[in-house]
């Protein structure tokens, strides 16, 4: 009678004592288990995973060089059949919860660690592992296909067995099935997910295989491989795995016949297809036949005009301007998605510190707009994105015209748009004065008892302020950068810079850059 095959595990945590102890717990070999290797830190795990190809990691979450988080989410991604366990020596199951979503089995505290309680958890994992039955012949048959497709897609050329791909791909024709995951959604469920329409694929299409890789943590491509004749099979099955599972991203490639075109397939086709989504979030199945249309002719946004508009307080004219250049610009699905989103954050940021500097009373603007900022981020399309900024116009809307935004003294709003036109001149108390025909001593107690800092200090602030986007944006050097913003003095430049923002110009743009 054959001995059934050990399952093997692999022991990574930082104390010595704690691997020694694990390893005492259990008769392993007669549980069914084999220890074929302990290590420190995760690095040291992922070579003897390598080695060994265990079918269960116990692991720690606290270790140092690479923590369990890291550990989990390479091994997950390069070998997803392998099953994870955490030991964990926090109390909160929340932190284990939140922090492990790639896909782990169960935890344990390890206060709490026993015999009955490890085997139960190791019994649990042994029932996920889908090769648990399959022979070391079919498991490195399958190793050695995944081996050649990683190879192929990366561009390289592989040696390979043309009988054993013929094996796992018998049909004469081959597609690429991109999926997308939302971040949000645990690997374990991914998996889960991705299974469940590979059943869907084989009772779709009785005479046809598949083979599934990983990309990262939320992208997974999926080799179909059928008789040419039935296209339309293939594209009905995507179309309907597409509708049904509305939270993730699917894009299909053209038919394409040797196996050896995979690389070219998926660089220059599927990635980009999977880039486009986020233009074409109406479309649920993305093919190259639906990026057949027009691209918009799109003028570079006009930020001067914009922000002097915003000054002189004409923002029906500068808002309608901005939403327009957006609803155009969200059709040009080649422009890159974070410069995309960019563009918005960086608009947000202006606006907010246009009014502020106008004096109005921006508060609730200014707190939320991080919160903006996070959504534009996470955004899954260009509507969405589109959607968030117009939710932030309406909230500027809003505040413009409350009461506390009203103005009640129109000279002094006049005094900081004069200031804010000509901050780059040699601009001087009397210059102002002179101007609006005011006594300088006047104008001088004026400007401090309506603008709560006297001219000097508001004049300063709006030169550094316009320094500091110049040395963010602009590569001329400091001196020049001084010069452009109004002072003639270098070394007192400097001296004001530091006072306001804490640290030198050069340290400053060390810093954002």
């Amino acid at each position: 009678m054959a001995t059934k095959e050990l399952s093997k595990i692999v022991i990574v945590d930082d104390e010595i004592l704690i691997r020694q102890g694990i390893k005492h717990y259990l008769n392993w070999e007669h549980e069914g288990f084999q220890i074929v290797g302990e290590a420190s830190n995760g690095k040291e795990a992922l070579e003897i995973i390598e080695r060994t190809r265990p079918n269960i990691v116990l692991t720690d979450i606290v270790m140092p060089i690479m923590d369990g988080e890291e550990l989990t989410r390479i091994v997950k991604s390069k070998y997803p059949d392998i099953e994870i366990i955490i030991l964990s020596s926090f109390g909160e199951f929340d932190y284990v919860r939140s922090t492990f979503q790639s896909g782990v089995v169960d935890y344990i505290l390890k206060p709490k660690l026993d015999a009955n309680t490890l085997l139960e958890v190791l019994n649990k994992a042994l029932s996920r592992i889908p090769t648990t039955e399959l022979n070391e012949a079919e498991q490195q048959e399958r190793m050695s296909v995944n081996h050649v497709i990683e190879k192929l897609i990366s561009g390289f050329e592989a040696d390979y067995n043309a009988e054993l791909l013929a094996r796992v791909f018998p049909y004469d024709s081959f597609y690429l099935l991109g999926v997308v995951f939302s971040g949000n959604i645990p690997r374990s469920d991914q998996i889960q997910v991705q299974e469940r329409i590979m059943q869907q694929y084989q009772s779709y299409l009785a005479q046809a295989t598949y083979h599934a890789i990983t990309f990262d943590k939320n992208e997974t491509a999926l080799i179909l491989n059928v008789n040419k004749d039935r296209s339309q099979e293939v594209l009905d099955f995507a179309k309907r795995a597409a509708e049904t599972h509305t939270d993730m991203g699917f894009v299909l490639s053209e038919r394409f016949f040797d196996l050896s075109q995979i690389g070219s397939i998926y660089n220059e086709k599927v990635s980009k297809l999977i880039q486009y989504r986020f233009y074409f979030s109406n479309i649920p199945l993305l093919r190259e036949q639906d990026l057949q249309r027009e691209l918009p002719d799109i003028e570079a946004f006009n930020m001067e005009w914009f922000t002097k508009e915003c000054k002189h307080s004409r923002f029906l004219e500068a808002f309608s301007y901005l939403q327009e250049y957006v609803s155009v610009s969200s059709k040009c699905y080649t422009t890159d998605v974070f410069e995309f989103k960019s563009f918005f954050e960086n608009i947000i940021f202006t606006i907010t510190v246009i009014l502020n500097n106008m004096e109005y009373d921006v508060a609730e603007i200014v707190s939320s707009k991080y919160e903006y900022f996070r959504s534009i981020n996470e955004a899954n399309s260009s509507n969405e994105t589109v959607e968030h900024l117009n939710r932030f116009i309406e909230q500027v809307n809003k505040n413009l015209h409350s009461e506390k935004n009203q103005p009640s003294n129109l000279n002094m709003k006049k005094l900081l748009q004069y200031i804010d036109d000509h901050y780059a001149d040699q601009l001087s108390l009397a210059d102002v004065a002179e101007h609006f025909h005011f006594n300088p001593s006047y104008l001088s107690n004026y400007f401090s008892t309506h603008n709560k800092e006297g001219f000097i200090e508001y004049l300063n602030k709006v030169r550094i302020e316009k320094a500091s986007q110049l040395l963010l944006k602009d590569t001329a050097p400091i001196s020049e950068i001084s010069g452009m913003v109004g002072y003639s003095d270098h070394s007192y430049f400097c001296k004001v810079f530091k006072k306001i923002n804490g640290m030198s110009p050069s340290k400053f743009r060390r810093k954002h850059n």
